[in-house]
């Protein structure tokens, strides 16, 4: 018999749908689940605080936290705010910030994408920058504006660097490398234990691990929007795959 597949747990966000509330996984993150990590996906919805992770953990193998287009809400790290609540998802925040702090005391893995590696150093004790793109020095980061999402995640926006002694270094990716960009807020402050993998060129941190763990990573850009393009994506992806196949 040949061996199960993982279960990748991927919490979703809730959109309006014809004047309801819907919860919806963009298909990108379950391809690359399917194809590159080699596992089953399974959409936990943004059922806030009213759940535990410890509840389905032991039908889990692994975390896979998405972008979207909601931001964490500056109250969850004790911050004003300064947008709009339309831009802001309750309910994901209520889920997915204790799932995240409950997956690492169990040391499962987590893959944090965009939205989700704000939600892995805000769930640690860290805050945001509400507005990247006001901040003196720092470039746009929200992408082209007008133009088709697959050609923003396909598009290289700008370079970021590796830093040393972390997991990107014993993935044995480039020094220097190219990622896509969609995202409004950013790391201000750095969560309580994690490590900075990778920054850009305005120093802005693009991507975090969390150092001691079997795979904890997080990446500001979307990998699972562009691993058939972009070498580095696909090797970050797949060795996620590669630790939650055992």
């Amino acid at each position: 018999m040949s061996k199960k597949r993982p279960i990748i747990c991927i919490p979703g966000n809730i959109i309006d749908y014809n004047g309801m509330p819907g919860h919806i996984i963009r298909d990108t993150y379950v391809r690359a689940v399917v194809e590159i990590i080699g596992g089953i996906p399974l959409m936990l919805p943004a059922i806030g605080a009213d759940f535990s992770f410890k509840e389905i953990a032991d039908s889990i193998d692994a975390v896979l936290l998405t972008g979207s287009p909601s931001h964490v809400a500056p109250a969850c790290y004790g911050a004003e705010q300064v947008f709009d609540n339309k831009e802001l998802d309750l309910q994901r925040d209520a889920t997915t910030l204790p799932l995240i702090r409950e997956a690492i005391d169990m040391d499962m893995p987590v893959m944090a994408i965009c939205r989700g590696f704000q939600e892995l150093n805000v769930a640690l004790g860290g805050t945001l920058n509400q507005r990247v793109h006001e901040m003196p020095g720092k470039r746009d980061h929200r992408g082209f504006k007008d133009r088709p999402l697959k050609e923003i995640y396909e598009t290289t926006a700008h370079n970021v660097t590796m830093q040393k002694g972390g997991m990107f270094e014993r993935m044995k990716l480039p020094h220097e490398f190219a990622v896509n960009s969609l995202h409004q807020q950013g790391i201000n402050t750095l969560g309580k234990g994690l490590f900075v993998e990778a920054v850009s060129e305005d120093d802005v941190v693009e991507a975090i691990s969390l150092p001691g763990r079997k795979f904890i990573v997080g990446t500001q850009w979307h990998p699972e929007g562009d691993w058939r393009l972009n070498d580095t994506s696909k090797t970050i992806l797949a060795a996620f795959g590669d630790v939650v196949r055992g």
